[in-house]
């Protein structure tokens, strides 16, 4: 199956359920709608890339000599060495539509690839992050976890693990500088993030 194709298909699914879930408009309209910005997305001539925010590996946070014995760390070490090679960019909570109106279709494949980047980048920190913790390295886990918090993942287990290392350190105060990103994500997971930190926050008075 086409991939372009089936995220546009899934695209007109997500409209219609959430235009149905609020109650405004009929399947037709939106189906109309929609299919009418996908064309129009499809005539749109490559754009310049030039406003893209490129993501940046740190590279000297990234404790790369610990846990040397096992082996899923090897990976998650290995998959970092890879992407500090590649064009990483966040464009959760965009469509391949919004994309394509945005910067062309012609670039829609490039983009692709570059939102495969930060997904694969973001899952990588958070099971990182999770072995460290596992393994007695709750301060290098933090610092995997606060990097991938300004990178804007809305990996829920991200936040609820940098929640729980604060509270473990005695420093729950830092659990308020995380509403910032965590309320601004473009998302369907904002919400369960921003329930994750006022947990935290209650289970901290």
């Amino acid at each position: 199956m086409n991939l372009l194709f089936f995220a546009s298909t899934f695209g007109l699914a997500l409209a219609i359920a959430l235009a149905s879930k609020r109650g405004t408009k009929g399947k037709e309209e939106i189906e109309r709608e929609f299919w009418d910005r996908e064309r129009a997305a499809n005539n749109t001539r490559k754009q310049p890339l030039d406003d893209l925010a490129y993501i940046k590996l740190p590279m000297e946070i990234f404790p790369m000599e610990l846990l040397p014995d096992d082996p899923n760390v090897e990976d998650y070490r290995q998959t970092i060495l890879s992407l500090n090679e590649l064009p990483i960019v966040n464009f959760t909570g965009l469509t391949n539509t919004d994309l394509k109106l945005r910067y062309g279709a012609p670039n829609i494949t490039l983009l692709t690839s570059y939102d495969q980047s930060y997904t694969l980048l973001v899952r990588t920190l958070q099971q990182w992050a999770q072995a460290l913790y596992d393994g007695g390295y709750p301060n290098e886990a933090c610092q995997l976890l606060e990097f991938s918090v300004s990178t804007g993942t809305d990996v829920s287990a991200t936040y609820r693990l940098l929640c729980k290392i604060y509270r473990e350190q005695g420093t729950p105060e830092k659990i308020s500088t995380l509403y910032p990103m965590a309320e601004t994500l473009n998302s369907a997971s904002q919400k369960t993030i921003v329930g994750i930190l006022q947990e935290a926050d209650e289970s901290s008075l």
